[in-house]
């Protein structure tokens, strides 16, 4: 099986940006002159998954318009220097599908996944976090949890270590060692209490799954914040099936937090804006 599609959930409030948030989506951020979520659309394309579904809430039209054509604004900048600064998204315009699906309610990350079942079909399919800002030492994280679904037939979810006293804010595994950086999941766990963490491995904001985690969210009582959380419906498709956890090549920021975007922006100043 091969992956053509990315579901992005983001109709998340961003409840810590605001105000700025109130009435702007977290996904349009700018990392300098580009939005989070063009960055997150740029690392699918790159591993290879083009037909690209949101799942969005209310306020969230400005994603839609930013992968739009803007008639009016390409009118007034034709013919000039600043017609080439929007090579990038007519590029990504030109290359990817767009499809849009509602989550009405705020359920939790299972919930929104559920929510694009009509989107992705009864495919396999990766997911994107915008606000997890990934680099990757030679390829995207996505691409390289692409080429490692090749070889498992899996859902796999990217993982890195955290300091033992910041396990409480992620969803966290326990895994048997296949090889350097990759686990088979034997156990996980969703933003457990200070020091009762199993290891300090996180799931961060990559996911490739396989369509029948569907059937399992319908299954998955609410959990935690009395939301469906993705990590209850792994852990069992893990009991099931299997899942496979990948410590990623590169670098994340978290850049729903204000120091991790703040950390973002210094970081691709210092290493894509200089380097133009």
């Amino acid at each position: 099986m091969d992956i053509k599609k990315c579901l992005f959930p983001v109709a998340g409030y961003g409840t810590r940006f605001l105000p700025v948030t109130k009435a702007m989506p977290k996904e349009i951020l700018p990392i300098l002159d580009k939005p989070l979520v063009q960055y997150g659309v740029e690392e699918a394309v790159e591993a290879g998954l083009k037909e690209i579904g949101f799942v969005t809430g209310r306020g969230k039209r400005a994603i839609e318009d930013h992968f739009d054509v803007s008639y009016e604004l390409e009118h007034q900048i034709q013919g000039s220097g600043k017609e080439k600064m929007l090579d990038g998204i007519r590029n990504l315009i030109e290359q990817c599908t767009f499809s849009y699906t509602r989550q009405i309610t705020m359920r939790g990350l299972g919930h929104a996944i559920l929510t694009g079942r009509t989107v992705v079909g009864d495919e396999p399919f990766g997911v994107l976090l915008a606000d997890d800002l990934c680099f990757g030492d030679e390829q995207g994280v996505l691409a390289q949890m692409a080429g490692l679904f090749k070889q498992f037939q899996c859902s796999i979810v990217a993982i890195e270590e955290v300091p033992a006293e910041e396990t409480h804010k992620y969803g966290v595994i326990v895994g048997e060692r296949l090889s350097d950086g990759i686990f088979r999941v034997t156990g996980m766990v969703e933003k457990p209490p200070p020091g009762e963490a199993p290891s300090n491995l996180a799931i961060i904001g990559r996911y490739i799954l396989t369509p029948d985690i569907f059937e399992i969210l319908e299954r998955t009582e609410p959990g935690r914040n009395g939301e469906i959380q993705i990590t209850d419906a792994l852990l069992r498709q893990a009991r099931e099936r299997c899942v496979i956890a990948y410590k990623f090549q590169g670098r994340r920021f978290d850049c729903g937090s204000v120091e991790g975007f703040v950390d973002a922006t210094n970081y691709c100043y210092e290493n894509h804006y200089l380097q133009r």
